[in-house]
Parts: structure tokens; sequence; C-alpha cells
């Protein structure tokens, strides 16, 4: 049985690997983006589902962990393959959220949260999200482009930013491939 299973796996994963690569190419990520350069980009598969692929930008001359590290200019990029409720997002950012952050921190960022969330609508295949960091200006939160919530708030932009790029996060493989 153990063989089956192991034969199972090497059969499947040669399909997942090109059908991440064609997910990527409809994703269609630039190359740059807000000035910043692609960095790196993944697929975040759940239950065998692709739900979203996620490229994250940053300046030229530092690595993606070092933009994060130095809460210099970064873009994450969401582009979704399926449609999700709203509620169901603001859940799993919710449960993130209190794994990583202490009850304090969650009590200080609760009324931008809400109002971030509020800005949150149903999200259908096709749709780009982003979340656009710069110090000088703080966290935009773009859908299909147009910025629907901002806030100058350095301590959200990290704590947000870090439901996909801190450690506790939606997905410790996303999250590596995404900063390595």
């Amino acid at each position: 049985m153990k063989h089956v299973v192991i034969c199972l796996l090497l059969m499947f994963s040669v399909p997942v690997l090109a059908n991440e690569a064609d997910r990527l190419k409809q994703a269609d990520f630039p190359a740059q983006s807000h000035q910043l350069v692609l960095k790196n980009q993944a697929v975040l598969t759940y239950l065998w589902a692709d739900v979203y692929a996620a490229a994250l930008f940053a300046p030229a001359d530092l690595s993606a962990k070092q933009a994060l590290d130095q809460q210099k200019d970064l873009r994450l990029e969401l582009y979704y393959f399926r449609d999700i409720d709203r509620n169901d997002v603001i859940k799993a950012a919710t449960a993130t959220l209190e794994r990583q952050q202490t009850p304090a921190a969650l009590a200080r960022l609760k009324p931008e949260l809400d109002q971030l969330h509020k800005s949150f609508r149903n999200i259908r295949s096709g749709d780009r999200y982003a979340l656009d960091f710069q110090p000088q200006r703080g966290l935009n939160l773009e859908i299909n482009g147009t910025v629907v919530f901002s806030s100058r708030n350095d301590e959200l932009a990290k704590a947000y930013l870090g439901i996909w790029l801190a450690p506790k996060g939606l997905s410790d493989s996303l999250r590596n491939t995404l900063l390595n």
C-alpha cells in the first residue's frame, strides 16, 4: 500500500508542477509594478484546488526578505482563480492575525482592520487584489487596480502583509517561495 501511495504521488507531481507554471502564466504578473521589480511568485493550493497566484515586488537593489525586514517599499499582488465569499476571506485573515499577533496588538489595530475589511467584496475568478506599502505613504489595498483602502499605520501594514509573509501565516510554503 505504501508503494501505491508513493507511485501516485510521483505520477501527480509532474502535472502539479506544470499546472503551477500554467497558473502563473495565467496570472501574468508583470516584471515591474509601481517602480518595483518582481522578486518571486507562487500558487496557493488548498485541498488540490488552486486558489490564487501571489507575486511579491520589491526594490531592485533589495531581496524580498530585506525589503520586508527593513519595511521598505513592497507590493503583494494576488490573482484569484476561484470565486470566494468576502466573509470567508475576512474569517481566514482574522484567524491568521489572531495566531500571529498579541491580543493587545489586535486591540490597537481593530478599528483600522474593521475599515480594511469593510472595503473587501466578494472575489470573482480573475480578480486582482494588491497590498501596496510605501513607508512615506503607508498601505493601500487595491482591487482590480483601484485603491479601496489606505492607511498610514505602519503597524497595520506589517501585520496585514504578515498574513502572507510572516511566520504562522496562511502558508509556510507560499511564504518561503515569496521571500526566497
